[in-house]
């Protein structure tokens, strides 16, 4: 239930703990006091956090901390998705175990989640026991209630590596809309969930070979089962998604087309098993089998909240069987499938409570609003922005002013955030407090008076927009409730601009009039810091203790000041952006030289060599010798083949390159070439370019054709960087 208005009720000392708030707001904290278990989606540990994770967890802290600012109970937790395929693969590269490799990667969380003030009450591990007890015990539960079946299905086998192929180490044609270089899983393009047997032209992509069908019994979650059909139907379309979410997932009902040209109705059946040698949970009474780590991983959210509840000596069970419980999850628009149906159905039918509301949010992109990937290491590295000096709370407030409660990309625009930042933070917010705090301690030893009476518009506006700013929290339209405080922070501005205290402040004979103005403004600052403290709350933390009363929870942040209350000298709050952080922050590249003189008449190559550069600009440029493990012609292009690189990575790279006048894909199969490897990956038409192959021409291709694909020396293995 929202407060009606800003609290302004009198006490009898000066303790934080003895505000006198009004009995209808005190029995309304009280009666509305909520039960809540929040996550965010859980990263896969095989590398680091990048700026995408950071922007997904600063919305949930921000929306956990305003419900705990309002006396709720709040559980955070969150966990590293430790297995699968990947990472064995990986672990083996490393020369490590999967379970040393997922540790390492672990070890490397705090700096990030502590430097982002991220509030996790718990960080576990989908490997952890607890993950491995309760994920068998579901299955269990499901078996019982006959939800789970075996069927012998033809499975793809890479007949190099000598393994069953896990459905994201298989590419191939999407079935539905055609777009080349798809996982065996999903569409990245148009969202279709299929079977890796689905593909087109499939091929592994670990080895770049053509992968066997082999039989295989596997185990299934019979999510065509009219039980799991009716409940998903009813839970997907009652509120608990965002209406485009929720108009997504309901095109899975409907009949749709396969790759063979048969329909199929509604949804099939989710197959949950994957073949030894995999990494992850075994599933009971089955050796060699083990549950696809889609299974297991949203059960770690679970598994996370019961190791904090054992930890604090509290009962799991009773704790999710409280019917008072709220469930929520926040996760990005490219795991909706698995969340909105497998998830849910998982835990009706093992007779488990299910999400209130699944939280989705779109991908961040940065400037030239290239999409943040954590497989292709693209975009802002959040450590770097941290060893640059950078405020976190600079970042959080800007991703807070772009989000909204909608699937929705963001752009991280530099000079948007150095002016959002430098205007709203500094310029208005903070500006209120540097420019009266000075005078209540020089002139009036830190005490403060009297309101001044003439502020009562403010007071006025101050208590209107506090519903709205509480609903908009609530509902996470963050960027509208930072657009309502702003204005107010304007209004502030403008009454310490008709003031003037430093006018003032200069005739003796107005020092109660200046004690009155400091006094409100500083008043307006507390209440304007209440309203910001999800979003900033280390600057919340700092004042808080200059004033000397709790800014961090609502009911005590927002009672009055009374004259007479003592605060300590203020300290500067927050600085402003320096633009030479974000320039090193980016490494925007180096100025051009102007361009050199011809020496001859005739320039090599038929163009002039080009301005000179340093050893440093060379250095940018990553160059790896990468083997040619497939080619084949572009559908639909004249121009360009497609090449499959191993350049020494877990998987492999597709490029496009424009040298099909020149060769013919099987002269390319098996050859060595040189990359570069750091180059940004490109969305094209036929696919995604990720990095280019070298080749030389004659600036005149008319007159003098031919493409000549870069060849190392005889030696030259996949991965080397060419120096």
């Amino acid at each position: 239930m929202p407060a009606k208005c800003l609290i302004r009720g009198r006490r009898k000392t000066r303790s934080p703990t003895d505000l006198k708030l009004p009995v209808s707001l005190t029995k309304a904290l009280t009666m509305s006091q909520r039960r809540l278990f929040v996550t965010t989606a859980l990263p896969y540990a095989n590398g680091n956090f990048h700026i995408g994770h950071i922007m997904e967890y600063i919305q949930a802290d921000i929306w956990v901390r305003y419900q705990r600012m309002q006396g709720h109970e709040v559980n955070f937790v969150g966990a590293d998705d430790a297995h699968g395929a990947p990472i064995m693969i990986a672990a083996e590269k490393a020369g490590k175990t999967p379970q040393q490799f997922v540790a390492g990667i672990a070890a490397g969380r705090k700096p990030y989640l502590d430097g982002f003030h991220i509030s996790f009450d718990n960080w576990h591990s989908t490997d952890a026991p607890e993950n491995h007890q309760l994920a068998q015990q579901i299955y269990r539960d499901l078996k019982n209630v006959d939800l789970i079946e075996t069927k012998t299905i033809e499975q793809f086998f890479d007949p190099e590596k000598n393994m069953f192929l896990p459905d994201r180490f298989i590419k191939g044609e999407c079935p539905k809309c055609h777009a080349k270089d798809q996982y065996g899983d999903n569409c990245e393009v148009c969202g279709a969930v299929y079977a890796p047997t689905d593909l087109i032209k499939p091929y592994s992509a670990l080895t770049g070979a053509t992968p066997l069908l082999r039989s295989s019994e596997h185990f299934f979650f019979k999510l065509s089962d009219p039980r799991c059909v009716e409940f998903l139907q009813e839970w997907t379309q009652d509120g608990k998604l965002q209406p485009e979410v929720a108009n997504k997932v309901k095109e899975w009902f409907s009949v749709r087309t396969n790759a063979d040209g048969t329909t199929s109705e509604g949804l099939g059946d989710w197959d949950i098993s994957r073949d030894a040698p995999y990494f992850g949970i075994e599933i009971p009474d089955a050796p060699g089998k083990y549950f696809y780590v889609w299974l297991d991983a949203p059960i770690g959210y679970l598994a996370s909240l019961k190791n904090l509840l054992d930890k604090r000596g509290e009962s799991y069970e009773d704790y999710m069987a409280d019917p008072a419980l709220e469930q929520y999850h926040f996760i990005g628009k490219d795991i909706v499938t698995f969340h909105t149906l497998f998830w849910p159905a998982m835990l009706k039918f093992s007779g488990r409570k299910t999400p209130d509301n699944i939280f989705v949010h779109g991908f961040l992109t940065v400037n030239n609003g290239e999409k943040m990937s954590k497989s292709r290491g693209t975009g802002l590295d959040p450590l770097k922005y941290l060893s640059l000096g950078m405020n976190p709370e600079w970042l959080r407030y800007y991703l807070a002013a772009k989000l909204n409660a909608r699937n929705e990309d963001i752009d991280f625009n530099s000079d948007d955030f150095m002016a959002r930042v430098n205007s709203d933070l500094v310029g208005k917010y903070v500006n209120i407090a540097s420019r009266s705090a000075g005078f209540i301690t020089k002139r009036f030893a830190g005490q403060l008076g009297k309101e001044d009476p003439q502020a009562h518009l403010l007071y006025a506006l101050a208590s209107s927009s506090l519903n709205e700013i509480r609903d908009l929290y609530e509902s996470r339209e963050f960027g509208k409730a930072m657009r309502v405080i702003m204005n107010f922070a304007d209004q502030v501005n403008q009454y310490v601009d008709q003031k003037a205290p430093w006018l003032i402040a200069k005739d003796a004979a107005r020092d109660a009039e200046l004690h009155m103005v400091c006094t409100t403004a500083i008043g307006l600052f507390k209440d304007l810091t209440v309203l910001l403290a999800p979003i900033l709350p280390r600057l919340a933390a700092q004042v808080s203790d200059w004033l000397g009363i709790d800014v961090q929870k609502w009911e005590t942040g927002l009672a009055k000041l009374t004259a007479g209350h003592v605060i300590k000298p203020y300290v500067h709050l927050m600085q402003r952006v320096d633009v030479k952080q974000l320039d090193a922050l980016f490494e925007p590249p180096a100025q051009e030289t102007p361009a050199q003189a011809a020496i001859e008449s005739i320039a090599p190559g038929g163009e002039e060599i080009a301005p000179a550069i340093t050893i440093d600009d060379f250095a940018k440029i990553d160059l790896r010798i990468a083997k040619i493990v497939n080619c084949e012609a572009v559908e639909g292009s004249t121009k360009l083949l497609r090449l499959t690189l191993d350049a020494g990575e877990v998987k492999l790279r597709n490029v496009f390159s424009g040298i099909a006048s020149s060769y013919k894909p099987e002269d390319l199969i098996g050859k060595h070439t040189v990359l570069v490897a750091n180059l940004a990956p490109r969305k094209m038409k036929f696919g995604i370019s990720e990095g280019m192959v070298l080749a030389a021409s004659h600036a005149d291709e008319k007159a003098q054709p031919g493409i000549y694909v870069l060849e190392p020396m005889p030696g030259a293995t996949p991965g080397l960087r060419i120096r």
